[in-house]
């Protein structure tokens, strides 16, 4: 366990340790005293429960030793990296930065020494560096996934006194920035949390994913509670930034010395600012708790109930509690929806409860959907469960109506009518925000268009998109329930890909105007996306194929990051659905099983026979 092997290196590097006995080990043994050190396998991805503890170069180490080992030396944790300081020369280790960022690569790097006379001599070597590069994480934390692509980058080697002094010592002079993982060492070394900020001039949060060390971490020595509250004082993502405000004034930053933070018995966590905070208003600082409670609410062992914002000298600012949360989303009732919906055999909207000993029991619901009056072919239920709109089943028209009442059981007037040629070039699946807008996209092959219902009933606002050109539309979307970020399945040709795009308004009201802008590629190793949903504030759940491979329902964190939660496998899968409340089930519609549902720690069960297009509310 520990880094990937390296294919072909000679020497062993450093030593894995298992963290914790598991119920497999017959007992824990105590560690060994002496023996060989020998190269060790990959650690499974994610597998917390490894910690690495490189090894500082042997006197007169081999070239290949020196290269070999600093790259282990890189995947562990020692404050500092100290370590892996040990095999650079003076120079290069008080200039090198880990904690600028990383490259990941899809798996560990592969060094290659460069034949003499071309860029190494006596006094001089190089290696080069290759591998496949999967993602970037830059300076404050955000991960960026790539398409698989070539990486190449070099390390040089010069000949250094030795640490007595005395001798000469082969040593690193010019390496590459920051750390350089694979996959797995990245996985193990590192976890996704959220940040919160403001929606601009709202009073409700949005997720900003991260990623933070696992453990304390090297450079700042904080535990991962502090690293992340540093993490939210130094603001969102560059990507999400234009359009999210943080309630903490410009220089407010952790009390000085501060590198653990650990909620008292009560759950309640005090949070020590420097002495920027002093003078801040009373509901300033309630928002800024409001951050640091959704940021740290799931990250301690101990859940966060309570968070109290401190002055420099420990006196109180302000104090917020979990029951006071649900001021500050999007949807006032936190999105938990136990029950979803769906479109029965007759084309009637119904909706699916669940009863004593999970029996599922289905229903039309009341109102013009659920009469039958018209035969639904995509439907949204508002985040309230008062309202639904429904594209007919021939995908020309836009309708939204009652789901709570049979006083008019008649069709409702379309709201918006596309002028598509076939059913596959009309109108998407609608998606309801929090606060009760509606979009949808027209994917009329003359004029692709977003279009945006303020309240779900006015007359739809075009929305700018300057990336739909010619040859490019949106084959669905779903939007987030702060209605800042918006999943889109972009139809480019014969490949259909998923963004994130950033929802940016101007006004309010019918005199608004709205834009989608810098859609992001976050499956770029997915050669194509057939549905969508929001399964959390910053997680999706997928249906899709990686390339050259099977269908498959996987869960994708908004920067792109892929979720370790396994989805088992179904077959002809054609709609995925979920909740923002992760605790309810995934639903999906099946070709071969019907409407069927996925509930913690079981297996795909069907529940209705016959239906099509599940979905939760929004």
């Amino acid at each position: 366990m520990g880094a990937e092997r390296r294919r072909g290196r000679a020497g062993a590097v450093r030593v894995a340790v298992l963290l914790v006995c598991g119920v497999v080990l017959a007992g824990c043994g105590s560690m060994p005293d002496s023996g060989d050190v020998s190269q060790v396998k990959a650690s499974n991805p994610g597998d917390s429960q490894v910690r690495v503890y490189p090894v500082t170069p042997r006197e007169n180490a081999e070239p290949d030793e020196i290269v070999n080992g600093f790259l282990e030396a890189m995947t562990g944790d020692d404050p500092g990296f100290a370590t892996a300081r040990t095999y650079l020369t003076k120079k290069a280790a008080r200039e090198w930065k880990p904690e600028e960022g990383a490259t990941v690569l899809l798996a560990a790097p592969v060094s290659r020494r460069e034949r003499a006379g071309i860029r190494s001599t006596e006094e001089r070597l190089v290696y080069s560096l290759h591998g496949e590069r999967i993602a970037t994480v830059d300076g404050r934390h955000a991960y960026q996934p790539v398409g698989t692509a070539k990486y190449s980058g070099a390390i040089q080697l010069v000949q250094a006194p030795g640490p007595d002094g005395q001798g000469k010592e082969w040593r690193i002079d010019s390496l590459p920035p920051g750390l350089l993982l694979g996959e797995s060492d990245f996985q193990r070394n590192y976890r996704s949390v959220n940040k919160y900020y403001f929606a601009s001039g709202r009073r409700w949060v949005v997720a900003d994913p991260v990623y933070i060390r696992q453990r304390q971490d090297p450079v700042t020595r904080m535990d991962p509670m502090a690293q992340t509250v540093r993490a939210l004082l130094e603001g969102p993502t560059n990507w999400l930034e234009p359009v999210v405000d943080s309630s903490f004034p410009t220089g407010v930053a952790l009390k000085d010395g501060v590198t653990s933070l650990t909620p008292d018995e009560q759950n309640k966590l005090k949070v020590p600012l420097n002495e920027k905070a002093d003078n801040i208003a009373y509901e300033t600082c309630r928002r800024m708790a409001a951050q640091l409670l959704f940021t740290v609410g799931d990250l301690a062992s101990t859940r966060v109930e309570q968070v109290e914002v401190q002055r420099e000298d420990g006196g109180t600012i302000c104090t917020l509690g979990e029951s006071q949360k649900e001021n500050y989303r999007a949807d006032p009732s936190g999105g938990v929806a136990a029950d979803p919906y769906f479109i029965d055999a007759s084309g009637r909207l119904a909706h699916l409860r669940t009863g004593s000993e999970n029996a599922v029991h289905q229903a039309p619901v009341p109102g013009p959907f659920g009469s039958g009056a018209l035969k639904a072919g995509k439907v949204a239920v508002a985040r309230d469960e008062r309202r639904a709109a429904v594209v007919s089943a021939d995908g020309q028209y836009l309708r939204v109506g009652s789901i709570v009442s049979d006083a008019d059981t008649g069709a409702p007037q379309p709201l918006l009518r596309s002028n598509g040629v076939l059913p596959e070039d009309r109108l998407s699946a609608p998606s309801w925000d929090g606060r009760g807008g509606l979009w949808i996209a027209d994917r009329d092959r003359a004029a692709p268009r977003l279009l945006y219902l303020p309240d779900g009933s006015e007359e739809p606002l075009p929305v700018a998109a300057p990336w739909l050109t010619e040859g490019v539309r949106v084959e669905a979307l779903r939007v987030s329930e702060d209605g800042v970020r918006m999943a889109l399945l972009l139809k480019e040709g014969d490949k259909t890909t998923l963004h994130i795009g950033r929802v940016e308004r101007r006004g309010s009201g019918g005199r608004q105007t709205v834009q989608v802008v810098d859609p992001q590629a976050i499956a770029p190793r997915m050669e194509s996306v057939t549905s969508v949903s929001w399964a959390g504030q910053s997680r999706l759940v997928v249906l899709g194929k990686l390339a050259g491979g099977v269908q498959q329902v996987r869960y994708i964190q908004t920067d792109g990051s892929t979720s370790a939660a396994a989805i088992p496998g179904l077959n002809q899968v054609k709609v995925v659905a979920a909740s923002n409340d992760e605790r309810t089930p995934l639903m999906a519609a099946s070709a071969d099983d019907g409407i069927v549902r996925l509930q913690s720690g079981a297996n795909w069960q069907p529940v209705v026979e016959k239906g099509t297009f599940p979905v939760y509310p929004g």
